[in-house]
């Protein structure tokens, strides 16, 4: 009789926010402290930020670019959030999921409910700061251009009425608390009936 645990089926984790309220933060943090989860990497058309990289943070193509591939079929899912068009690739999710991994992901609210409808065993987290002005204070912190604080600014009441939506809620007032929750949200998924694989309580 073997003692080994009985494996999941590798599942979505969608973490969305208000712009700044640290998502993409925290699904690095995840990734680093839980080895059997994996970050999918969005497309965008939005500028690269100075810190950012291709490849790491998100894939940047023009519009153009972005209009291919979309035609050709290679996002999930695709969404227009201020002016600028986001997608999940298909090859990263593949790419996860392929390796027996959980897949993590950082999307608006539209993408998550997107995800919701493709995947329905997918799970979403809301992220936001118990202290709402600390939002606009990281916004500005990011040093983008007086507009797109603004459009950003606008959105946050939509985003928040946006919370009944998610199964979960993390505040982000501490990365490392809020990482920790987040991962224990994963296990506890984990260890949910649906989703372990044990063939022999299966009926024939």
């Amino acid at each position: 009789m073997s003692n080994k645990p009985n494996r999941h089926t590798p599942f979505l984790i969608v973490l969305s926010s208000p712009s700044g309220a640290g998502k993409t933060s925290i699904c690095h943090q995840v990734v680093k402290n839980d080895r059997n989860v994996g970050y999918s990497i969005s497309a965008t058309t939005r500028p690269k930020r100075p810190d950012e990289v291709h490849g790491r943070d998100y894939f940047f193509y023009s519009r153009i670019n972005f209009e291919k591939k979309k035609a050709r079929g290679e996002f999930v899912e695709t969404a227009q959030v201020y002016n600028n068009f986001y997608g999940t690739p298909v090859n990263e999710i593949k790419r996860i999921l392929g390796r027996c991994k959980d897949a993590i992901m950082d999307l608006d609210i539209q993408g998550m409910k997107s995800i919701k409808q493709l995947f329905p065993d997918s799970i979403s987290i809301f992220i936001t700061p118990s202290n709402l002005a600390e939002l606009k204070k990281r916004l500005i912190g990011r040093e983008e251009k007086t507009t797109e604080i603004f459009k950003r600014s606008n959105y946050l009441k939509t985003e928040l009425a946006a919370k009944p939506k998610f199964d979960y809620w993390v505040h982000n007032d501490d990365l490392k608390t809020a990482v920790a929750n987040v991962l224990a949200i994963i296990k506890a998924e984990r260890l949910k009936t649906k989703r372990i694989n044990n063939p022999k309580t299966r009926r024939k």
